[in-house]
């Protein structure tokens, strides 16, 4: 004990007298690792030691040596238990433990002692490799014989090549991985991507207890749920034994560094690259709609080339047509006629290019053929479905039974497997009798292609007469004709703006009139300009808001129809859900989820719900709007520009979550387009950023002022239009600057908000909105940036220049008529 003591006190001594330096790659029964003190790998890759992310709290982790300030820890000693007596020490002891001892010689973590094949010898050593694997040996070789703990069999975020993803059964180990609680708190957050046994494995993506995400089964080939785990310089492999199943990659490019880890931000899993100084993802699931889990429900399978994207399986229906209809098919689908459960009264029905449904329940036969699958199915009256369990080598081999709901299925474009669907033989006979009606030549649609092509010969001969004698007057035409402006063209190919079929559900008019009372004033929450909103309740129970447009509304066809296309492409946690539209002659209507507390400016422009919104409110609802726009700018399946962010195109719903709304005037960028011009300028005066209210040029960088401006109005609980301090002669976001300069930004706080708050996180927020709101467009950040500022205490961050508004009172009012509409203004171009 005085042995250990001793060595203690001279390692924190040393530790306070010696700069942080990389002693060595490996530790021993006589040298420890203390302090400033550090292990780096023999190629520099890694690098292992001891840090603080918010200077309280210390843990051990390691990280890639060559980039700076420790930006990405890749593994944790000590994630729940924080070292908070510093300095701490690392140490081997003779058991064959590596431990953290704090200052005052307390244990605060430690690996598990050696097994019984692995005694600890006086030639001991831990040594930090350049795959990142911190690796106890017995006797100090590192040989796989050797090994008594390595860190890669305890992994924390983040998976490194080489590191195994699964379970070791003769071990009793489970490698998953969590992820952070946030981004400066190492500890064990809600979200675990870990590998489920069962009939096949599979791999899920937990939130809390709640999956978000299935690969799909392995059936011995692959992750049926990720058909294309494939890249340039990466080896994937999914190994299934006795003893092991496991998911590992390998980089055969070793100059590459890489890292797989959970994103409790995104919700996702996801694989990053080090290029060009920063971290690219270039995959990542969930990676679209069709990935959530069970999103269709029992019976029903994701498809993202179809409209809608759920169906049913053949022989089904939805168990609610009218939650089907609004989108909503969690419920699933029932069976069209019941099974007879009697020898030749059932038979199955095949689906190509499916991921198999989830079979962590279903029952495997390792040695049976698929024909002897298909007779213990029909034996079985409970079972639903056999497919192949193996597919190695392009062979089946084996079956697996599901005698449980069919969940989460997928159909792909490529080849990925085979499910047959158990049905009654009626089903299966007339669904033979369409499939064979459908490749059957039908001999009068024939005589009738044959005599439309006879008339259409004939008809081209007398058109050719037609077409020579009007030539002179077309040339004529088209050379006095006056040519289309660029902006009318990029109008007429622009696909936001296409006659194409709105793709949602159409309510019938006499649902939403019998919802409101005829649209009755009792049932109305809101008015502006394009006319009201009506909070309904419909026939299944459920709540929802009408948005009815106005026949006087500045919304016209071309804005609905934008707003329906739009919002039907997009979902995400912080984007309002739209559940359908309704067009009835001149009546334009849309339905969307009803949110329990309105918009967002009703409680912070009002003097009585100030006080209600709390600073740690005011701060989730600034970074999930930040969230929403990122999607919408990066994330999403088309870049979208929405135009018109504000205070009450933000909504709430019951949580206080916010759901950015309205997508009447917003763009969508197609390829590598960045940046648009437009002569007819719409959107709110306040918000707009210079070079869009006064030339017309909108761009990602235009949301990004208005989130900076939306930015202030939270934090300070005033309106951007209206503020200003005349013997200062500033309006808000200059006067925020101003603050900012002298060092009194906190001042801009609102008095009215309760509670609690951390002053450098409303610094950081104050910063950030500055930032967004500079005046050229190049200076301000993208989203992908303004998340992870606001997301990290440790973020380094610009100065901001000065806000892009004109400084005196004669603003935009000389350029732009204001048009009132209710509690906000819409600009329009005057010249």
């Amino acid at each position: 004990m005085r042995t250990r003591a001793l060595s203690l006190l001279l390692a924190l001594a040393a530790s306070f007298f010696s700069p942080s330096v990389a002693i060595t790659d490996t530790i021993d029964l006589t040298t420890s690792v203390s302090g400033n003190q550090t292990l780096l790998s023999a190629g520099g890759v890694f690098q292992l030691g001891f840090f603080s992310p918010t200077g309280a709290r210390t843990y051990l982790g390691i990280w890639y040596a060559s980039i700076p300030n420790k930006t990405i820890i890749v593994w944790v000693a000590n994630r729940n238990n924080p070292l908070v007596r510093t300095p701490g020490v690392l140490n081997l002891t003779s058991d064959g433990r590596l431990v953290i001892f704090d200052r005052r010689n307390t244990t605060v973590w430690s690996s598990p002692a050696a097994t019984t094949g692995n005694q600890i010898t006086t030639r001991a050593a831990a040594q930090l490799r350049d795959n990142g694997n911190f690796l106890l040996s017995s006797d100090g070789s590192g040989s796989p014989e050797s090994v008594a703990w390595q860190s890669f069999d305890y992994p924390t975020d983040t998976l490194l090549p080489g590191m195994k993803l699964g379970m070791d059964l003769k071990k009793r180990l489970s490698w998953n991985i969590t992820s952070w609680s946030s981004a400066t708190d190492p500890s064990s957050g809600i979200y675990t991507f870990k590998l489920v046994m069962g009939g096949l494995p599979e791999f899920f993506l937990f939130r809390g207890p709640e999956v978000i995400y299935a690969s799909g089964p392995f059936n011995g080939a692959g992750l049926t749920g990720v058909p294309n785990l494939r890249a340039p310089s990466f080896v994937f492999k999914v190994v299934s034994t006795r003893d092991e199943t496991y998911y590992s990659y390998a980089v055969t490019d070793l100059s590459l560094l890489s890292r797989f880890a959970v994103n409790g931000e995104a919700e996702r899993v996801q694989r990053y690259v080090w290029t060009n100084g920063n971290w690219s993802s270039f995959w990542y699931y969930p990676s679209d709609p069709c990935d959530s889990y069970a999103m269709c429900g029992p019976f029903g399978y994701c498809d993202m080339s179809a409209t809608p994207l759920c169906s049913c399986l053949p022989g089904f229906q939805p168990l609610s047509q009218q939650r089907w209809d609004l989108r909503d098919a969690t419920g699933g689908c029932v069976r069209s006629t019941n099974l007879t459960c009697a020898g030749a009264g059932d038979g199955f029905w095949p689906m190509n290019r499916m991921k198999l449904p989830q079979a962590t329940n279903a029952t495997v036969y390792a040695d049976v053929t698929l024909d002897r699958c298909r007779q213990v199915c029909l034996a079985n009256c409970s079972c639903r479905a056999y497919s192949a369990a193996n597919m190695s080598g392009g062979v089946s081999r084996g079956c697996v039974i599901w005698a449980i709901d069919l969940l989460d299925m997928r159909q792909y474009s490529g080849v990925v497997q085979d499910v047959y669907i158990r049905l009654a033989q009626s089903e299966v006979d007339a669904l033979s009798a369409a499939a064979a009606a459908r490749r059957r030549p039908n001999r009068k649609l024939l005589i009738a292609v044959v005599a439309t092509v006879a008339g259409v010969l004939l008809l081209a001969a007398i058109g050719c007469c037609c077409f020579w004698r009007n030539v002179k007057r077309k040339k004529l035409q088209a050379k006095t004709a006056p040519s289309a402006s660029s902006r009318g063209q990029r109008q007429i190919d622009d696909p936001i703006h296409s006659e194409e079929d709105l793709d949602l559900p159409l309510f019938d008019m006499d649902v939403l009139l019998a919802a409101t009372d005829n649209f009755a004033v009792d049932y109305m929450i809101g008015q502006g300009g394009f006319g009201s909103v009506y909070m309904a309740q419909l026939e299944d129970g459920q709540e929802v808001a009408i948005k009815r447009l106005s026949q006087k509304s500045l919304q016209g066809i071309g804005e609905f129809k934008n707003e329906v296309k739009l919002i039907a492409k997009v979902q995400h946690r912080n984007l309002v859900r739209l559940l359908g539209c309704c067009i009835d002659g001149d009546e334009r209507m849309l339905v969307y989820e009803f949110m329990h507390n309105n918009s967002l400016d009703t409680f912070i422009f009002d003097e009585g719900k100030r006080e209600q919104l709390a600073w740690k409110n005011r701060f989730d609802i600034i970074l999930g709007i930040a969230r929403g726009l990122l999607y919408l700018h990066e994330d999403s399946r088309v870049r979208i520009i929405h135009r018109d962010m504000k205070a009450s195109n933000v909504l709430l719903d019951r949580n206080m979550v916010p759901k950015i709304s309205d997508f009447g005037i917003a763009r969508m960028f197609g390829g590598d387009q960045t940046t648009e011009y437009t002569m007819k300028i719409i959107g709110t005066y306040g918000y707009m950023s210079p070079e869009y209210a006064l030339d017309g040029i909108f761009s990602m960088k235009s949301d990004v002022y208005s989130f900076g401006v939306l930015v202030i109005e939270i934090i300070t609980g005033r309106r951007n239009r209206g503020f200003y301090v005349d013997e200062l002669d500033l309006n808000l976001l200059c006067y925020a600057w101003t603050l900012w300069k002298e060092g009194r930004a906190v001042d801009l706080l609102d008095e009215a908000m309760a509670g609690t708050y951390d002053y450098s996180v409303v610094l950081r927020c104050i910063q950030v909105a500055l930032l967004c709101v500079q005046v050229h467009p190049r200076s301000r950040p993208l989203m992908s940036s303004v998340v992870m500022m606001l997301s990290s205490e440790n973020a380094t961050m610009p100065e901001p220049n000065e806000p892009g508004v004109n400084m005196g009172k004669n603003t935009l009012d000389m350029d732009l008529y204001p048009i009132h509409t209710g509690t906000n203004f819409t600009a329009v171009d005057a010249r």
